[in-house]
């Protein structure tokens, strides 16, 4: 068996100036494995040749490698182009408000703050408790009925020094005697926006760092 052109073809393995670093990787693996055939036809026992069923056998993995690298390849451009988008869409969110999960409520220089919360079905009372840092209720105030969905609030505090620059609130809702469930969510600034492991981050004014899916809404 000649193998005068498997031998041509695999030193003349060298990628085209231009080709991308796609293209020299795939190459580079054919080339890898056009060795191997060749080294492996040379050195075959003469009484026990290769088949064309191992030879095909043997090309079909190569070429399944190949298809595998592209795969990822393009995988991995579409997650950088949507790493892209997502920057760009938090990039508009700089100075904006959003509701993130959480159940603080940070105060300005005048002791006001807001927030949001979910209730998960209607509710004929709704109760918001508002703490200091150690726990203690500052204010208690009621809602009146609600219905399920998305709701927001506001509270003043009386001593803008004594309150801080942040409370806690707690919310209780009810359905005749049945509790009601509620989220909490934290309102705050996006100061910045960064990328990290390939995920969007939104730095908020109060000093946090919240994921881009974690934001609940934009205000």
């Amino acid at each position: 068996m000649s193998t005068a052109a498997i031998s041509s073809t695999a030193a003349g393995s060298n990628a085209p100036a231009g080709a991308t670093a796609s293209t020299k990787n795939e190459l580079n693996a054919q080339d890898r494995f056009l060795k191997m055939l060749v080294a492996q036809m040379q050195n075959q026992d003469p009484l026990n040749p290769l088949d064309n069923a191992q030879v095909t056998s043997q090309m079909a993995q190569i070429n399944t490698v190949t298809g595998i690298e592209k795969l990822n390849g393009g995988i991995n451009a579409m997650l950088l182009q949507l790493t892209q988008a997502q920057a760009l869409q938090g990039a508009s969110l700089v100075g904006r408000d959003v509701l993130v999960p959480g159940d603080t409520m940070r105060l300005n220089d005048k002791g006001e703050g807001r927030a949001g919360f979910d209730l998960a079905s209607k509710a004929d009372k709704v109760t918001v408790e508002v703490l200091d840092q150690s726990g203690a209720v500052l204010d208690r105030f009621e809602l009146g009925a609600l219905d399920a969905g998305r709701h927001y609030l506001g509270w003043k505090a009386e001593d803008a020094d004594e309150a801080g620059d942040e409370v806690r609130f707690r919310i209780t809702a009810k359905a005749g005697a049945s509790a009601v469930a509620a989220t909490t969510y934290a309102r705050d600034t996006v100061g910045a926006v960064s990328t990290s492991r390939g995920s969007l981050e939104l730095d908020l004014a109060g000093g946090g760092t919240v994921a881009y899916n974690q934001v609940k809404a934009v205000i």
